[in-house]
């Protein structure tokens, strides 16, 4: 599959509730967290989106937008996904397929991006996550286009949780063996914060 067919989306669209304020914006190092994905991600991707409620998130590459969620009220991952199938509609992309990365995980092996991309070409499934070992990844994951008015409906009738959508939808395990505890280090709270500042010393 060429990088042309697929959006490259960053899900930064949370209330960060634990953290205490808007975490994408948090430094890590002499980069936000935010800075870190899109670093990883960017030449992977002819386009990237960003779904983020910051308002005053400031986007200075001409390949790289953002929208807010397309329903108000901080309602999870799901949202941001519709958010930006929504998206490639209303703005007459091309794509058929979105590729979405979490915005706290700044420590995930560039590699991944590629076995996202590449996925089971003979699958005739429409959803794909990574998973290692005995963990399902799921924002690391690719969704064809063709799941939007399902999830449309979905979504206004409430579902909330990709974990339980997902196995409704059905979807497809790409196995990766990653070992590394601070690859999916999921930067949560202040003391997640510390831990990873701690990684780069």
């Amino acid at each position: 599959m060429s990088e042309n067919n697929i959006l490259g989306v960053v899900l930064a669209g949370g209330r960060s509730k634990r953290f205490g304020n808007d975490k994408t914006i948090a430094k890590l190092g002499n980069k936000t967290l935010l800075d870190h994905t899109i670093e990883k991600i960017e030449k992977n991707f002819h386009e990237i989106l960003i779904v983020s409620n910051n308002e005053k998130l400031e986007i200075n590459k001409k390949n790289i937008f953002s929208t807010k969620d397309l329903i108000e009220g901080y309602l999870g991952p799901l949202v941001g996904v519709l958010t930006a199938m929504q998206w490639i509609e209303k703005n007459k992309k091309n794509y058929n397929w979105i590729a979405t990365f979490p915005c706290d995980t700044p420590f995930f092996d560039e590699n991944l991006i590629n076995k996202i991309k590449n996925f089971p070409k003979k699958s005739g499934k429409k959803l794909f996550f990574l998973k290692s070992g005995s963990r399902r990844h799921n924002i690391f994951g690719l969704w064809s286009l063709e799941l939007k008015e399902t999830l449309l409906e979905d979504v206004n009738n409430g579902h909330r949780k990709v974990e339980e959508w997902a196995n409704k939808a059905g979807s497809e395990i790409i196995e990766i063996d990653d070992k590394n505890e601070y690859n999916f280090l999921n930067i949560n709270t202040k003391e997640d914060l510390e831990k990873a500042k701690n990684k780069i010393k």
